[in-house]
């Protein structure tokens, strides 16, 4: 039987579906069907060829291959995570860093569509805000959660298990898997994790304490970080993976801990996460 491969562009990124109309022809001729799932945009001109709701494809998909950028990624694991279909991506974007492959080695799906890659399974991360002992926003990230503040710095403590790890004021925390660890946690000065490795990461941003350094913890540790003198003018918010801004308020307790999903990346040997990190982060030999 034909293997089915779902692809996923981002319409803002294949202007037209140029790309995706190119990979679609390529893998059909080696025999397999494909699905097209458009994701990252609201209003877009219809391609010649039928697309589909993403929901209602990935239950026969083989594979799935984004065509966009780590944003386009970002945007579909939530609804990847519930199926065990490997992912691959083809950076149309900028940096890249989660994307497989790039616009000159796009024939390597071809690869892939037959099934020859390594699986590579990525931890994620329940992320939960709990107010008054209720259980009021619930999300999944596969790079992060961010608790920060809105121009002026926050108030914040961060608990393992329950125990203080810090507390401080500053921009605000960011608590990450492996996967993230390349991300927003980088930036804030944070270590790089393997992706395939389990940790949870835990990095201040910005901290108004000399002390204040990222913690690498055990992936079975649950994370909390409970903001305080939240207030209408010191406003604090909870982003997961960039998906928008959920508001804090004192009392509120964000935890997050590893999930029971995982993100299936089909690696192809393209390159090293070494040679990944040194290319994309701005290193050259």
């Amino acid at each position: 039987m034909s293997r089915q491969i779902v692809l996923c562009p981002n319409v803002q990124r294949d202007a037209g579906f140029a790309v995706t109309a190119a990979v679609k022809a390529m893998l059909e001729a080696d025999g397999c069907r494909v699905a097209v799932c458009p994701v990252c945009g609201e209003r877009w001109d219809p391609p010649a060829f039928a697309t589909m709701d993403l929901e209602d494809a990935l239950p026969s998909a083989d594979l799935l291959v984004t065509l966009g950028g780590d944003g386009t990624i970002l945007r579909i694991a939530p609804k990847l995570m519930l199926h065990s279909v490997p992912l691959v991506g083809v950076n149309l974007g900028h940096t890249g860093f989660l994307t497989e492959l790039d616009r000159d080695n796009m024939d390597l799906l071809r690869q892939a569509a037959a099934g020859e890659f390594e699986p590579e399974p990525r931890m994620m991360l329940d992320v939960t805000v709990w107010r008054d002992g209720q259980r009021v926003f619930d999300d999944t990230a596969l790079n992060d959660a961010v608790i920060s503040g809105i121009v002026q710095n926050v108030r914040l403590t961060a608990l393992g298990d329950g125990k203080r790890i810090l507390a401080f004021s500053g921009d605000g925390v960011i608590v990450s898997s492996p996967t993230g660890s390349t991300a927003y946690s980088m930036a804030a000065g944070g270590p790089l994790v393997e992706p395939d490795a389990e940790a949870i990461v835990l990095t201040p941003i910005c901290a108004h304490m000399l002390a204040a350094r990222s913690f690498v913890l055990k992936p079975e540790r649950t994370v909390s970080v409970v903001p305080a003198d939240v207030s209408e003018g010191r406003r604090c918010v909870l982003s997961v993976d960039g998906r928008g801004l959920t508001d804090l308020y004192d009392g509120d307790e964000v935890t997050v801990t590893k999930s029971r999903h995982r993100l299936l990346v089909a690696h192809l040997g393209t390159r090293s996460f070494y040679e990944t990190a040194f290319e994309k982060l701005g290193e050259r030999a």
